[in-house]
């Protein structure tokens, strides 16, 4: 019992390490690790690590190649397209669903941290952290659960873009009207500053990604699949 109890926990602790290290783009998107290599610098044996990895696959975060190495899922144009669309629609209702439930003092804490943020490099942990404290105070355990997963997603966007410190899209006093329409109980109108500021930070990976496709990252049938996958994502909204 005791041996099978760690070796689960050496299991956990590899899929924690790894999981965390692939979220804040520590193993960026698209790379192949090699499996000795993580065994030796996690110091684990290769059956607690296969198990984490496995869990990790299960999940989309990585996926085996034979003979190759384990890959780290890439950010696609898709993936993207995807955590917005879930965002935007997501995100208005569970802040209905949360509003009797926020504490005003925590809802305070966040409005000054945001208006005594000078600098927008890595003020998207802020960001992320006011989203997460909304979300979880909605009392449906299947969407924060749910939501966890697609932050996570987020941030892997927005550091393997470079978004964070490129000044792309600067939301703090997006984030100081939302707050203010929270403490003033103005709940419709904080939902739809909600709903704008999400669809701000979607143009804005959009914009990144073009900029990419202007630089000549595309080839031609990358740009017309490009558009095409804008304009589903634009009617799926709508």
């Amino acid at each position: 019992m005791a041996e099978s109890q760690k070796k689960t926990s050496l299991k956990d602790q590899a899929y924690k390490i790894i999981k965390d290290r692939i979220v804040n783009c520590q193993y960026a998107p698209g790379v192949i690790l090699n499996e000795a290599e993580l065994a030796d610098g996690l110091e684990l044996s290769r059956t607690p690590l296969r198990e984490a990895i496995n869990k990790l696959e299960s999940e989309r975060f990585v996926s085996t190649i034979p003979k190759r190495g384990i890959l780290v899922a890439p950010v696609t144009l898709n993936d993207v397209l995807q955590v917005f669309q879930t965002r935007v629609v997501t995100e208005p209702i569970t802040l209905k669903m949360a509003a009797p439930y926020l504490e005003k003092t925590e809802v305070q804490r966040f409005y000054d941290k945001f208006q005594n943020t000078k600098e927008v490099l890595n003020s998207f942990r802020l960001d992320t952290a006011m989203h997460l404290f909304i979300i979880e105070n909605c009392g449906n355990q299947y969407l924060i659960d749910m939501m966890h997963r697609v932050f996570e997603e987020n941030t892997r966007i927005i550091l393997s873009s470079k978004q964070n410190q490129l000044h792309i899209h600067d939301a703090r006093q997006e984030h100081c009207e939302i707050l203010r329409l929270i403490l003033q109980d103005s709940l419709e109108e904080a939902c739809n500053a909600l709903r704008q500021h999400v669809e701000s930070c979607r143009n804005a990976a959009l914009d990144f990604f073009c900029n990419i496709q202007n630089k000549g990252a595309f080839n031609e049938k990358q740009e017309l699949s490009y558009k095409n996958e804008i304009k589903l994502y634009e009617k799926s909204i709508h």
